[in-house]
């Protein structure tokens, strides 16, 4: 079995080219593969097959050729992944699958639009929409954080923490099962120095559903950067989001979201099961 491996900002993935869907691509597969000391290691696994070649996308095969189909750490399928189809958007243009500077990607969530560039990948995101307030409660010490709930096309909870780095988020947070009945990535969040060109710049942490804490989460930044403009009681602007990763851009605009960041194929190869 073919391979590659890559990252946006840390936040990295195995890569499986299957163009006409014929790889068995079950759950024990994929946390065979994320294993980080049994396997490859990584956040999650990106199928890179023909949207028409997919049951998931085949609706969607009009208006992109390739489909993302992202599956978590754990095996669990996830609509959207904003690092995972950036760096998704890597491999097409590296592999010469792509060769437009511009082109579209389906997944679970919809049809998104790629920028490759070449230090960075930018991709026009589902717009983030705020819902009702809820609280993540950490479990080694039992306390609440106030948060807001954001769907990116998949959940978030957008809470504000005092201190990111006293958090203990070896164990996943809790939240209301009645709210995210298929689970919530939980993201906290703290401001951080003036960036210039930026409106706001914040720093932040995330535990993912289905791989624990990551180094990065792109989409998990989009609910933070709309959360944040709007605490801000600015419309649309620019957030600046610190990851333990890196950093990730966000612009937020009346009818859309931008993500922009860095994403890197690091290897490739054979794999043998």
């Amino acid at each position: 079995m073919r391979f590659a491996k890559g990252h946006g900002t840390g936040n990295d993935f195995v890569i499986l080219p299957d163009p006409d869907g014929a790889l068995p691509v079950t759950a024990d597969l994929v946390r065979r593969l994320c294993d980080r000391r049994f396997g490859l290691g990584g956040d999650g696994v990106l199928r890179v097959v023909r949207a028409a070649k997919h049951p998931d996308a085949a609706h969607l095969a009009g208006e992109a050729e390739w489909f993302m189909d992202y599956h978590n750490a754990d095996g669990s399928l996830s609509e959207m992944c904003g690092n995972g189809v950036r760096v998704f958007a890597r491999y097409l243009t590296d592999t010469g699958l792509v060769t437009a500077a511009t082109f579209p990607i389906a997944t679970r969530a919809g049809v998104v639009t790629a920028l490759a560039g070449a230090d960075e990948i930018t991709v026009d995101m589902v717009r983030p929409v705020l819902g009702p307030r809820s609280n993540a409660r950490e479990h080694r010490t039992g306390r609440d954080f106030a948060g807001t709930s954001v769907s990116v096309g998949n959940p978030h909870l957008v809470c504000a923490a005092d201190d990111l780095d006293g958090l203990d988020l070896t164990a996943p947070p809790g939240y209301d099962h009645g709210l995210f009945p298929d689970g919530v990535n939980v993201e906290f969040v703290a401001p951080a120095e003036p960036v210039e060109g930026r409106d706001v710049h914040v720093r932040m942490r995330v535990y993912e559903r289905g791989s624990g804490e990551t180094w990065s989460c792109g989409s998990g930044a989009c609910a933070v950067a709309a959360v944040a403009l709007h605490d801000a009681g600015i419309p649309h602007g620019f957030v600046a989001v610190d990851l333990p990763g890196g950093r990730l851009t966000v612009a937020i605009a009346a009818d859309r979201c931008v993500l922009s960041g860095p994403a890197v194929i690091v290897a490739t190869g054979e794999l043998t099961l």
